[in-house]
């Protein structure tokens, strides 16, 4: 799969454009000037052990946290940033939440909202942000609750689903904003291993329709096959880049081997 898929990579537009991001928390130098190029049907997938700056990285792209140093282009557009007293921060706040519907996240938590049922929350950004009509947003939300597997549990609330549901609920809500890409932290690593393979097959086929992904994942076996490109951090630096049958059949990185070993 990952050939066929690779040959995706590079043919359609800018979908997110990152240029020497840098992020500290205090002291602490997180992001280190970090570059990617994800175009539209490409499917990244960011690899590194705990602290690399995996999750960092994403959460800066949906602006989650605020970037000291770099540019985010989603879908071409420039995210504006300004300098204040109190340090970088969103120059308009509309373009954030607009943006955010451009980039959907999908959560290592879920991050469902729990007073609400699953089609609920499938509808919520839709109707209230993106201001579209309910009766349209019902009906798509119903068809992506079908197309992941949990068209029975729209009427439930989350605490009612397994963990693999409620990850696929997640996966939903997030296509339901008709994102332009799809952010995916550590999207199986809450899940127990049985479980894991339900969402994994879901963002296969998700790959396979020519969604653009960029998936912070331990699943070397999804990244391996479903891949247009890998990328390794290694403590707030890429350290290996590239297709994943280079990345991981010729890497030259003493680091990335290990992590394999390991």
């Amino acid at each position: 799969m990952s050939n066929e898929l690779a040959t995706r990579s590079g043919a359609g537009s800018s979908a997110v454009s990152v240029k020497d991001l840098r992020k500290n928390f205090g002291a602490l130098e997180v992001l280190k000037g970090i570059n990617l190029e994800a175009r539209k049907g490409d499917v990244i997938s960011i690899l590194g052990s705990s602290g690399s700056g995996k999750s960092t990285m994403l959460r800066c792209i949906n602006m989650l946290e605020v970037p000291d140093g770099g540019e985010i282009r989603i879908g071409g557009e420039l995210i504006e940033l300004k300098k204040t007293n109190r340090g970088v921060v969103p120059a308009r706040q509309a373009q954030i939440d607009r943006l955010r519907t451009r980039a959907s996240m999908v959560f290592q938590s879920f991050n469902l909202w729990s007073h609400l049922t699953i089609l609920e929350n499938l509808i919520e950004a839709p109707v209230h942000v993106q201001k579209r009509g309910r009766a349209e947003c019902i009906a798509e939300a119903e068809a992506l609750l079908e197309k992941v597997g949990i068209a029975d549990k729209r009427h439930h609330y989350p605490s009612h689903l397994s963990g693999g549901q409620q990850q696929r609920a997640a996966i939903a809500r997030a296509l339901a904003q008709k994102p332009d890409v799809m952010l995916f932290d550590e999207p199986t690593s809450a899940l127990d291993p049985e479980l894991v393979g339900e969402v994994l097959r879901v963002m296969r086929s998700l790959a396979a329709e020519g969604r653009t992904m960029l998936v912070v994942t331990h699943e070397m076996n999804f990244a391996r096959d479903v891949s247009s490109e890998v990328i390794f951090l290694h403590k707030g630096v890429v350290e290996e880049q590239g297709p994943p049958d280079v990345v991981f059949n010729r890497s030259t990185s003493a680091r990335f081997k290990t992590f394999l070993a390991g």
